[in-house]
């Protein structure tokens, strides 16, 4: 199969997990088209502009990995505030919590994939 760029599907959601601005997810593969399996729930490119965030959150039953593409960004990985930029993954895992947001001056790029425990 073969997707080409215009086909993927684009949301856009403001105060996404009570977080600030409106996030831009671009869903590479689709959960509602059973393209996971039943492993995962995303696979996704995210974009924030600057200011814009994700809220704390907690994950349970699944984990989350980010890939920094593009952009800086400050996350709250269990507590604890640390600078991500280009080329750095962030991993929370099952039962942690984190958010990020953009604190950079240009939008914040990166790749994020849920899969379950």
């Amino acid at each position: 199969m073969i997707r080409r760029a215009h086909e993927l599907k684009e949301e856009k959601i403001t105060g996404f997990k009570g977080g600030q601005g409106e996030v831009t997810i671009l869903h590479i593969l689709e959960e509602d088209k059973n393209e996971f399996n039943g492993k995962g729930r995303l696979y996704a490119r995210f974009t924030l502009k600057p200011g814009t965030s994700i809220g704390l959150h907690q994950h349970s039953g699944d984990f989350e990995a980010y890939y920094i593409i593009k952009g800086q960004g400050l996350v709250n990985d269990n507590g604890t505030e640390t600078i991500v930029k280009a080329g750095d993954m962030v991993l929370t895992k099952n039962g942690e919590s984190h958010s990020i947001t953009n604190n950079g001056d240009e939008d914040l790029e990166y790749m994020a994939l849920i899969l379950y425990v």
